[in-house]
């Protein structure tokens, strides 16, 4: 039985192309995921498949492939792009003899880098402990049944059973906490909406620019970096719009596509926050020739949470990397479309706030029509 590694930052990168294009784009954004988990990508592996192999997702030839790539390279961890099965994870591990990650792991294990609130390491625990759940029962198959035999009758299966209450008992434990961290911010919110201000929250593909516009707008110092999911921890600042008043600012964590179950499930308390927001400024990186996958992937998060219908302001991002010029745009009955602006050097920001004011002026109860949309388009420094 191979005996797993407790680390490795050398790392093999598989790509199976299964039909749905954009080999290149999800070949790069893991090896930025790599990266932000500290390792390094030594080889990459790709290959088209019309559907995954059942015992080893990749195929027999292939993990043939990977192994030799093993000796060759001296890595220490195969890292897949793709979700794999407990079973699957179990035999490729057998059969390169080298520990075997799958993008979820991945994932998870970025999010636990990056938890520095004490509800987002409870939000992190959770989601780790309910993956580790799903494959509990298959790391110990020589356990799972009461077996005749010396040295196999009875105590496995109490292992097992033992193993299932822990998990059980601390993953309760965890939501009960998360539970109560949920009811304070309901009772921030409920306050902020006595006092009639209104909430705006950042949303967007992760390494879009969300946090550097965040600082932009608010002065707040958050941390940004060019990393994928850089920002964890949901951070609110008070923005003054002139006559529109003032109106509560959050940054969020970033989406990705693909993303775990067990992260949305774990962080539905912080992504609230986005859900019960009068507007969504959905940033988007303009310089990215996948855009339009990641535009699709963050609304389908949001359609998850519940905050699909809320009214969106666009924000395409990095616009110095495209050459557009600041500046905004109008449709025939003056209503903002675009605002053209770069967060990095400060151009273009009285355009978004002045967009922002027109948006708040319009919230209903102020008598104006609430548009739908306002397209928005910036640069910034990834965050």
């Amino acid at each position: 039985m191979f005996e797993r590694p407790a680390s490795g930052s050398r790392a093999i990168l598989v790509q199976l192309d299964f039909g749905e294009g954009a080999t290149a784009e999800r070949m790069s954004e893991a090896a930025l995921l790599i990266a932000s988990a500290g390792a390094e990508v030594v080889a990459t592996v790709a290959a088209r498949r019309r559907a995954p192999d059942p015992a080893l997702f990749a195929g027999r030839g292939k993990v043939a492939e990977i192994a030799t790539l093993i000796r060759s390279s001296g890595a220490d961890v195969v890292i897949f792009n793709h979700e794999l099965s407990p079973g699957q994870q179990r035999n490729l591990e057998r059969e390169l003899e080298c520990r075997v990650v799958d993008r979820n792991t991945l994932i998870l294990d970025i999010f636990a880098l990056r938890a520095k609130s004490h509800e987002g390491k409870l939000q992190v625990e959770l989601a780790q402990l309910e993956h580790l759940s799903t494959r509990l029962v298959r790391g110990w198959t020589h356990l799972e049944r009461q077996k005749g035999g010396i040295g196999l009758r009875g105590p496995g299966e109490k292992q097992l059973e033992t193993d299932r209450r822990l998990l059980g008992q601390r993953v309760k434990l965890l939501r009960s906490r998360l539970k109560t961290h949920e009811k304070q911010r309901k009772v921030r919110r409920r306050a902020r909406e006595r006092r009639e201000v209104g909430s705006v929250s950042l949303v967007g593909y992760t390494n879009a620019g969300k946090s550097t516009l965040f600082n932009a707008i608010t002065k707040a110092g958050s941390y940004a970096a060019d990393q994928l999911f850089a920002t964890l921890d949901t951070t609110s600042r008070r923005v003054f719009l002139g006559e529109a008043g003032h109106v509560v600012l959050s940054d969020t964590v970033g989406f990705i596509r693909d993303l775990p179950h067990q992260l949305v499930a774990a962080f539905h308390a912080t992504l609230e926050e986005t859900a019960s927001a009068d507007l969504l400024i959905h940033v988007v990186d303009s310089a990215s020739d996948d855009r339009q996958a990641q535009i699709a992937a963050v609304n389908a998060v949001l359609e998850e949470i519940g905050a699909g219908s809320i009214p969106q302001l666009m924000v395409w991002n990095k616009i110095d990397l495209t050459h557009a010029e600041p500046g905004v745009e109008r449709d025939d009955c003056g209503t903002i479309r675009r605002v053209f602006l770069s967060a990095r050097s400060g151009l273009g920001l009285d355009s978004l706030r002045q967009a922002l004011s027109e948006r708040a002026l319009a919230r209903p109860g102020r008598g104006q029509s609430d548009p739908d949309h306002v397209t928005t388009a910036l640069s910034a420094d990834a965050g």
